[in-house]
């Protein structure tokens, strides 16, 4: 039966690398709305808040397509995995991290997507080969990324734990979009039904961290939505959530979906190699930031590592041959 969400229908009109693009731009500048958010409110809160908004968004979008949620208890038992992984964990972490470190620096962190994703598929899909231009291109992609830092200077090193919990929510992506797809690829029918599924999966998990959050901190905060005591006016720091939530959860989730749908996990999680660059580029445009020449090196090297992942992978036998059953399709994709 054809999906009747017209979000999937319109999804192959347009190429995943633009839909790559708009999830480098969009992600590139969610660490910097992450910092302002928790100008007042806490980490759990940025991160609840964060997931509830893009929850919302997903969801009139589902009501105004029909599209159905999935019915299964496996797939929701699945999601409630991917959802921890995909969602809560890292959410969590980068306000956490964020807290010790600055933003710039998380979204480095970020980088460690698509390395989590490439030791995940050899873990989960053993199926899956991974050719070693695909592998080598994540080791000089994790290398530009070095080049950025420049952890040769001796002043300045970042916290450590901080900087560790930008590790572990970038590695937590890899893991997350690689168990999907070993434990639901093949009962996924495109669209916005796994993605509003699994928001809503992450919506009730960060809801029970929330509360208990609260209770144990009720001295502080009179209520699990009370802004940080000593903290300056909130509308800003809840506009950027919020924004943080709609466009960079809500509307990037989906494309994020349709991104590994297209090429898989590891081709899609090199768009964190494009994220530090993005905030970097953010930085010099909006916040007159100096860009230093290893900067510029990283950057290039990065770019050129996310072009070379995303290429596809050449066939043996060399000839372009095509398969007696395979059909062909038409310029709108139609079969």
């Amino acid at each position: 039966m054809p999906s009747t969400d017209p979000l999937a229908a319109a999804g192959p009109r347009l190429p995943w690398q633009a839909k790559f693009a708009a999830l480098a731009v969009i992600w590139g500048a969610s660490f910097l709305l992450i910092k302002i958010g928790l100008e007042a409110l806490a980490p759990l809160q940025v991160a609840t808040l964060r997931v509830l908004s893009g929850t919302a968004t997903v969801l009139v979008v589902v009501a105004l397509t029909g599209v159905r949620l999935p019915r299964s208890r496996r797939v929701w038992w699945h999601l409630g995995a991917s959802g921890l992984f995909l969602s809560s964990l890292p959410f969590t972490l980068f306000p956490l991290g964020e807290e010790r470190v600055s933003s710039a620096l998380a979204g480095i962190g970020n980088a460690t997507t698509p390395l989590a994703a490439v030791l995940f598929t050899l873990l989960l899909l053993p199926g899956e080969r991974l050719s070693r231009r695909k592998v080598w291109s994540v080791v000089v992609g994790f290398l530009g990324v070095v080049v950025i830092v420049q952890p040769w200077e001796s002043g300045g090193r970042p916290d450590l734990v901080g900087f560790g919990m930008t590790l572990l929510a970038g590695a937590s992506y890899g893991l997350g979009w690689t168990y999907l797809k070993r434990f639901l690829g093949p009962g996924d029918a495109g669209g916005l039904s796994l993605p509003a599924a699994q928001l809503l999966v992450s919506s009730a998990q960060l809801l029970v961290v929330v509360t208990v959050w609260w209770l144990l901190h009720r001295d502080t905060f009179a209520a699990p939505w009370s802004t940080v005591p000593g903290s300056g006016p909130a509308s800003l720091p809840v506009v950027a959530v919020l924004a943080l939530g709609v466009v960079g959860t809500g509307v990037a989730f989906s494309l994020q979906f349709d991104v590994v749908r297209a090429v898989g996990p590891t081709v899609a999680a090199t768009v964190t190699y494009v994220i530090p660059v993005v905030a970097v580029l953010l930085g010099v445009a909006f916040l007159h930031e100096r860009l230093r020449w290893p900067q510029v090196v990283g950057a290039a090297i990065v770019l050129a590592a996310a072009v070379v992942t995303g290429l596809p992978q050449q066939r043996r036998g060399g000839g372009r041959r095509l398969s007696r059953r395979a059909p062909t399709r038409s310029p709108t994709g139609r079969r």
